[in-house]
């Protein structure tokens, strides 16, 4: 493509607005990309997302009843996932898991920690009772509401 086509599109591109323009020619491509800039008085961002939940303590939902909602789930408060996310029993890996089946937990104690797009999101006992069974395997990706503990 000659020099003269280029300028001739570089025009068109100022000329009426156009934020991106490609042509194909042949085997030749040109793309023409103009950035745009935004001053405060002339633009309004609305974002179009949800920002991730802040790292820290996150209550875990719980269940209405303590009867549990899938078959085959000990009796109890099942603690659920209050997020998606990949599961661990531990801080770091090789590090000792924050509870094991049977020992007595505090409401507020981290049970694990859920990790969601790089956040480390620690998840807590939001009543006092033993352990009964840990569901997921460590390092499993776990869904919302997905059953994690079951506190008697």
């Amino acid at each position: 493509m000659d020099l003269r086509k280029l300028k001739k599109l570089i025009e068109l591109v100022e000329e009426y607005s156009i934020t991106e323009l490609e042509v194909t020619e042949g085997e030749e491509k040109v793309r023409i990309s103009k950035s745009i800039t935004l001053t405060q008085s002339t633009a309004t961002i609305v974002p179009q997302y949800h920002a991730p939940a802040p790292a820290g303590p996150v209550t875990a939902t719980v269940s209405e009843t303590d009867a549990p909602d899938k078959p085959g789930l000990p009796e109890g408060h099942i603690v659920k996932s209050p997020m998606v996310g990949t599961f661990y029993r531990a801080s770091a890996p090789g590090a000792k898991p924050f509870v094991e089946i049977g020992q007595y937990v505090k409401s507020g104690e981290t049970l694990c920690i859920i990790e969601a797009m790089k956040l480390l999101n620690e998840i807590e006992a939001d009543r006092d009772g033993k352990i009964k069974t840990i569901l997921p395997e460590n390092g499993q990706p776990v869904e919302y509401g997905e059953p994690l503990f079951v506190i008697e």
